[in-house]
């Protein structure tokens, strides 16, 4: 039975989607079948696995959520479960922000993903969850749905402030609705070892959580190729193999894994 991942952090700019787009192939690449979803209005997660217009789409997890709460019967499977190279993936679309909307006012509305997402466990590895950097009804599903978090961290100091206020999110969810919700743990994304304060930030960061929670070895670094390749539409592992960022997801999937086994 597959494991449910969620890529989230508090703050925007941390390479979050680039992370779960990535890993998402860098896993398939080390022969797991892969699900990704994308739990953000904004649909770039989306975007990067070559969707033009997410509002075509005729079946998002937008439309998926508001068949669960209205608590009608979801369609197969088929019809929102997309392929691009190997990896599936449900796509988003501004649908989603209604269902944001309506999930307040709903009774049990915190498990509405999960009851979309545990049907699917048998079919895949892992499924990935994208969702967006802030604290609202969708980021609680996706919480309340997700065995581990992944906690993507720029190493700048707002963003450090950020991880404090994610990871209380986390520990009220994982007490009052989701008792199997642990922390992965974090990783470094958009890295310039070349500077000073990005060494400090991380030298703080590891102290910090040393013997609480997981730091990633593998850093992500700052390049221009993880930008060139979403513009272009392709995974690093296809678009630059070689760039440090690609080899740099790789060796973070190898890690993820490993340290689960």
């Amino acid at each position: 039975m597959g494991k449910i991942y969620m890529t989230g952090c508090m703050k925007g700019g941390c390479a979050k989607t680039v992370t779960t787009y990535n890993l998402a192939y860098s896993l398939q690449k080390l022969g797991k079948k892969v699900l990704a979803v994308d739990f953000d209005s904004q649909a770039n997660l989306t975007t990067c696995f070559g969707v033009e217009d997410p509002t075509a789409v005729p079946v998002t997890i937008g439309h998926l959520m508001m068949s669960a709460i209205e608590d009608e019967k979801l369609p197969d499977a088929a019809e929102y479960i997309r392929n691009r190279n190997g990896v599936d993936f449900i796509a988003s679309s501004m649908v989603l922000s209604a269902v944001d909307a309506k999930l307040r006012m709903e009774m049990g509305a915190e498990r509405m993903l999960s009851g979309i997402l545990e049907p699917l466990r048998e079919q895949y590895d892992a499924i990935l969850i994208d969702t967006s950097p802030c604290l609202g009804a969708l980021n609680i599903n996706a919480l309340a749905a997700t065995d581990d978090v992944i906690i993507t961290v720029n190493p700048q100091f707002l963003a450090m402030k950020g991880l404090q206020d994610f990871l209380k999110t986390v520990r009220k969810i994982r007490n009052r609705i989701n008792d199997r919700l642990q922390v992965s743990g974090i990783l470094l994304t958009m890295c310039d070892a070349r500077t000073n304060l990005c060494k400090v930030i991380t030298e703080e960061l590891t102290e910090a959580f040393q013997g609480q929670i997981r730091v990633f070895g593998s850093r992500i670094p700052n390049t221009v190729k993880v930008g060139e390749s979403v513009y272009y539409g392709e995974p690093l592992l296809e678009y630059a193999p070689e760039c440090k960022a690609a080899v740099a997801y790789e060796n973070f999937a190898k890690e993820l894994i490993g340290h689960e086994g």
